[in-house]
């Protein structure tokens, strides 16, 4: 794992340590790096639907959370600082507030199980299990090796044509996670692609790593482009663009050189889905003027999601309420659902049950309450996050991936939502940003935190 390595000289490596030292010593971190690898295992052919599914993943986030408790009882966990406990927190307070005011609590219950899975369980795990700079490496890495295989496979479904459909052809990248879940590789992929990219960049690390992440973040330059992912294009450019602003001019111009000539020759040179990919990047300007019908109903939802918020600004239409009051505020121009197939999998028409912007749909569903709630605590991390950095406090390479992990998803967040096996990675993007934006307290004068033990994590 490219990622995984000790803080120390620039150009060197201390002695690795032996396996059973490493598992002694780390083993809490087994069911973070279990949630994020689960996420290779296939959707089963045919199950296109993937909604209120309980998955490898998600178990192994669930053993995360029960390992982490475990741990907090035995006094082994990293402490919280008081902001860390108001900003993971006061969401659970929220979330509890939209489920009892429901139109029909019962029926909310599943939806707040989810929003408290990943937005404070799985993130508060993180944050108190991961001890240091070696564990948050880790953790990184693995999103680096998750997004390398998915993307291997979505490569291959591309040049066989055995992906999903997309225009009449089944050549839609979608890795293991089926037509069903057509974000699922982008996302993971987008993920690996930044982490990659943040070490890259990082003088921390050294330049055997550095020069690993870099190729890393050109080979997953392809299946991005080949998910067909409009958000996730955006979210990415996004994200590199603010992480090569953060580490510096001069590094940056590099990887930006390298990333926009592995562009040229995969789209321009070799025509790897060119003509596709450029009407892709027009369909999203394309509003008023012939736009697709997802463009068409990605901006109907929108505006059914702005009125239900109008209807009850406070609180919302309750958790798991969009589905239901969807007819109700959307106009006629909403189709009855988008069709899936390929990668496979049958024929299916899956009916569209959330606006695909995650802001808009914690407004419709929790109202002011809710948005201020969660999305408030995400800017919370971002800028205390980014001043950490800019102040040059703690292990600056775990900042760079931390921001550009967090920046990315709450791009990403306007143009999707919840939904599907990838989206308990969402709760360890907030994690791992938590991690490095809210360090805990100094004890008795010194360094707390990852300040501390960083230096520690390779002995």
């Amino acid at each position: 794992m490219s990622l995984a390595v000790t803080t120390g000289a620039a150009g060197a490596l201390p002695e690795a340590p032996r396996l059973p030292g490493l598992l002694r010593r780390h083993w809490p971190l087994l069911p973070l790096a279990a949630t994020v690898l689960m996420l290779l295992a296939p959707v089963p052919a045919g199950d296109a639907s993937t909604s209120g599914k309980v998955g490898p993943a998600d178990a192994a986030s669930l053993l995360l959370v029960a390992v982490c408790a475990v741990q907090a009882l035995r006094g082994r966990v990293r402490p919280l600082s008081p902001l860390a406990v108001l900003v993971l927190g006061v969401p659970a307070l929220a979330l509890a507030v939209a489920t009892a005011t429901a139109g029909d609590p019962y029926a909310a219950l599943p939806g707040f199980v989810r929003y408290l899975q990943v937005f404070v369980l799985v993130p508060a795990a993180v944050v108190l299990l991961v001890r240091d700079a070696f564990e948050f490496r880790l953790a990184a890495g693995c999103f680096v090796v998750l997004a390398l295989v998915q993307g291997a496979v979505g490569v291959v479904q591309y040049a066989t044509r055995t992906g999903a459909s997309y225009q009449g052809e089944d050549i839609r990248a979608v890795g293991t996670f089926g037509p069903g879940d057509v974000m699922g590789m982008a996302t993971v992929v987008a993920y690996g692609l930044v982490v990659a990219t943040a070490a890259a960049l990082s003088p921390a690390l050294p330049r055997r790593v550095r020069r690993l992440s870099a190729a890393a973040a050109l080979v997953l330059v392809l299946p991005l482009v080949l998910s067909f992912s409009r958000g996730a294009w955006i979210a990415t450019a996004g994200a590199a663009v603010l992480v090569m602003a953060m580490a510096g001019i001069r590094r940056a111009a590099k990887v930006l050189a390298a990333l926009a000539a592995a562009g040229v020759v995969l789209v321009g040179g070799l025509g790897v889905g060119s003509e596709m990919v450029t009407e892709r990047l027009t369909s999203i300007t394309q509003v008023s003027s012939a736009p697709d019908q997802s463009v068409t109903d990605r901006y109907t939802m929108w505006a059914a999601a702005g009125s239900m918020w109008q209807e009850r600004p406070a609180l919302g239409v309750g958790l798991k309420g969009f589905p239901a009051h969807r007819d109700g505020h959307a106009s006629l121009g909403l189709s009855s659902g988008s069709d899936t197939a390929g990668a496979g999998q049958g024929y299916v028409r899956q009916p569209l049950l959330s606006p695909h912007n995650m802001y808009l749909l914690v407004l419709s569903e929790q109202g002011l309450v809710g948005l201020v709630a969660l999305a408030g605590g995400w800017l919370a991390l971002l800028v205390a996050g980014a001043r950490r950095y800019a102040a040059g406090g703690g292990v600056r390479d775990c900042g760079l991936i931390a921001i550009g992990l967090l920046f990315w998803q709450l791009t990403d967040f306007l143009y999707a939502d919840i939904g599907g096996p990838s989206t308990v990675l969402t709760g360890v993007v907030i994690g791992l940003a938590a991690w490095w934006a809210l360090p805990p307290r100094a004890a008795a004068g010194r360094p707390a935190g990852p300040c501390r033990v960083a230096g520690a994590a390779g002995r």
